[in-house]
């Protein structure tokens, strides 16, 4: 036993390889550490990930490890921990780490969903030149609809302006008095100010104030749908409370100012004369589609996009329309007008 380790000591120390030596040795099972000598380590390269076309998580773990800084970290995985699994510290694209249901789901459903919050409906609506006015015609709509006009000019003065109408007016549903008849003439002198051409929908309720709005319209671009109501009526005073009896008689004064100038205005929108128009609004006055074309308030109806009523034509505009040519009748002359003398 001696022999044999002063044998091994020797090779050792001399650089020689054992190989060849050892196998005439007979050691037995426990033999204790022969050498201090530290043990090399030899380092080898990890393979890199398997890459699978149908496997989407592998294919772009495989895509990265091909680019020269997945290849240094690679280097540099196979000397880490099991604290720090590697290949992970390679892949950039939190997709890859995905689940593939996750994956598919990813990029099927959440493919168009905005990266950031929508901006609020008025905002949609402007930007596709809508103005849509749903409320009573108080000073915080009129305030938006005003500057809605005035941007919309700014933006493209060329382009047209779509104002949708479903409003009471100035007073609610059940005739309450809710703003002052400023507020439409307001809205109503900046859509006469703007160089757009603004075209007008009704698409519930047009009254009032909001019914000289949609007649304000373009001419010949002044809509409403099938089942939608416009109403004129006399503008109204809101609730006087204990005032004096002075203070009255000027309020009422000022409500008669304005009738005066919501008749007038509409009597030029409509075609209508002045005394017609006051008589009408005596009382509230509601006209349903084709009444509302008939009294001038409107020109068309729409029906799901398309023109469901036109203007009236006469038979000879019909006729000049198809291409017909209408003949002169003869004269005929009687047994005693026969011509001849």
């Amino acid at each position: 036993m001696a022999d044999a380790m002063s044998l091994v000591h020797r090779l050792s120390s001399s650089g020689s390889s054992l190989r060849g030596a050892l196998p005439s040795l007979h050691f037995p099972r426990r033999i204790p550490c022969l050498c201090k000598a530290p043990l090399r380590v030899v380092s080898m390269a990890m393979p890199g990930p398997i890459a699978r076309p149908d496997d989407p998580f592998l294919a772009r773990l495989a895509a990265a490890a091909q680019t020269p800084l997945g290849q240094a970290q690679l280097a540099q995985s196979s000397t880490v921990s099991n604290d720090n699994p590697p290949l992970l510290n390679i892949v950039t694209d939190p997709l890859c780490m995905a689940a593939p249901a996750q994956v598919e789901r990813a990029t099927s459903y959440n493919e168009h969903r905005p990266r950031k919050p929508p901006p609020d409906l008025p905002s949609l609506l402007l930007n596709s030149r809508i103005v849509y006015i749903g409320m009573p015609l108080v000073a915080a709509v009129t305030e938006l609809v005003i500057a809605e006009l005035l941007y919309l000019q700014w933006l493209d003065p060329r382009q047209p302006t779509y104002v949708y109408i479903n409003s009471t007016g100035t007073s609610r549903a059940d005739g309450e008095t809710v703003g002052m008849e400023t507020e439409g003439f307001a809205i109503y002198d900046t859509m006469m100010l703007v160089k757009n051409e603004i075209q007008t929908v009704a698409v519930g309720a047009a009254i009032g104030q909001a019914c000289l709005l949609l007649a304000a319209g373009e001419k010949g671009k002044r809509y409403m749908l099938p089942h939608a109501k416009a109403m004129i009526q006399q503008p109204r005073l809101p609730s006087l409370g204990q005032m004096p009896a002075s203070d009255i008689q000027i309020r009422a004064k000022e409500v008669v100012n304005n009738r005066d100038t919501l008749v007038s205005l509409l009597a030029k929108h409509t075609g209508n004369s002045f005394k017609k128009v006051a008589k009408i609004m005596q009382r509230p006055y509601y006209m349903e589609p084709r009444k509302a074309v008939e009294f001038g308030v409107a020109d068309k109806i729409l029906w799901r996009g398309q023109e469901a009523m036109s203007e009236t034509l006469t038979p000879e505009q019909w006729d000049k329309k198809a291409g017909i040519r209408v003949l002169e009748r003869p004269m005929t002359y009687g047994a005693g007008n026969s011509g001849l003398g």
